[in-house]
């Protein structure tokens, strides 16, 4: 199966970047009710909470990412991603 990719991003809006590592999980839960994007999608961690969004803009998804509208039909309610990459404009990760 093909990996699906996606961008982290809006991380300086919570807890920064600095103490995230390669292969850590986070978890990806659809976000309908979101009153600036029907297709947010946000992304939680263990003990934090919400520490991003998935990029939806073309101007903050990285590399071959995909945006939150491309991912948001491909994941159920809820899913599991795992961090590949950190970039100084965001977080690669993967859909496990």
């Amino acid at each position: 199966m093909e990996r699906k990719y996606f961008t982290i991003t809006g991380l300086n809006h919570y807890y920064g970047q600095e103490f995230l590592e390669r292969d850590m999980k986070v978890k990806l839960t659809k976000e309908p009710d979101n009153d600036y994007d029907k297709e947010a999608i946000k992304v939680e961690m263990e003990g934090l909470g919400v520490v991003g969004y998935v990029a939806n803009s073309p101007y903050t998804v990285q590399g071959e990412s995909m945006s939150a509208g491309r991912l948001y039909e491909k994941m159920d309610d809820t899913a599991i991603g795992t961090v590949l990459y950190i970039l100084p404009r965001g977080v690669i990760c993967y859909l496990d």
